[in-house]
């Protein structure tokens, strides 16, 4: 082959490549996009119950789950879970990157112990609570990192925190009566309460009844917000169709956990702490 076709096809074979390149790159955006976010709250009882496990001395208040992206997971791997300044071992094995990913300016040290009071651990036996945010953050936190006000660890789990303050869910649904209870309620009170005081509309979640139980059992609500500035937007909009039936897992709940789903319009119980029954 002359030269000239030679450096020709070289070329091609290059363009082809960047092409390639770039369309791969797209797609990974693509697959990192979304559109608002969703303060999850879920009620402890209820997550003992799920996850079949030995929950002792659960909060008897709504506890976070989370604040997700609507349509991201996974965002970088490689963004390590800190919750203090970095450790000699750690910047000598990641180096600038300790720093740079969060480090000194995005520990969340000085927010362990509100963390600690609401956004507890209750799937995990053992006293390691931070394993639970470790998969927060990787799984919603470093994708809800594209906008500025949570773009590292500390201002995640901050503006999470905050949150979940300035909405207060258990004192609002106690401030309109409906409190844990052996007495069932309709799912239309908790939809009919929650769209009065926030004037969005909420998406509820619940434990379907198991073969000896006879009604389903609140599990988690959602809050949904906007991207840039994290206000309250609607979670579905007015007469929109409702999602398909689909399980909602609860983190490191495993495959022996029970789903919850999106509740079904009718009774439904808001169970007790058990410390409260005695």
């Amino acid at each position: 082959m002359r030269p000239a076709a030679l450096r020709g096809a070289l070329l091609g074979c290059l363009c082809l490549a960047l092409l390639c390149l770039g369309g791969a790159d797209r797609r990974l955006r693509d697959r990192h996009e979304w559109k608002k976010l969703i303060l999850v709250q879920h009620w402890p009882e209820t997550v003992c119950e799920v996850i079949q496990k030995d929950c002792r001395n659960p909060p008897d208040y709504w506890t976070i789950h989370g604040l997700w992206p609507d349509k991201s997971e996974n965002c970088n791997g490689s963004w390590k879970f800190f919750t203090s300044v970095p450790s000699k071992s750690c910047l000598q094995l990641w180096g600038h990157e300790c720093i740079h990913q969060d480090g000194a300016r995005g520990a969340v040290l000085d927010l362990l112990p509100e963390m600690k009071e609401y956004w507890p651990d209750l799937i995990h036996l053992f006293p390691n609570r931070s394993s639970f945010w470790n998969h927060e953050w990787h799984k919603h936190g470093t994708c809800a990192a594209q906008v500025d006000a949570l773009n590292s660890q500390r201002k995640y789990f901050g503006r999470t925190l905050e949150l979940y303050r300035e909405l207060d869910l258990s004192s609002v649904l106690l401030k309109l009566g409906i409190k844990p209870s052996i007495n069932y309620y309709q799912v239309a009170d908790f939809k009919d309460a929650l769209a009065r005081v926030y004037r969005v509309i909420p998406k509820i979640h619940c434990l379907p009844p198991s073969q000896d139980e006879e009604v389903q059992t609140i599990g988690q609500i959602e809050l949904c917000l906007t991207k840039q500035d994290q206000k309250l937007r609607n979670c579905t909009e007015p007469g929109q169709e409702p999602p398909p039936k689909k399980e909602v897992w609860l983190a490191g709940g495993g495959t022996e956990s029970r789903g919850l789903r999106v509740c079904e319009d009718g009774p439904v119980f808001y169970p007790p702490p058990k410390k409260a029954k005695h």
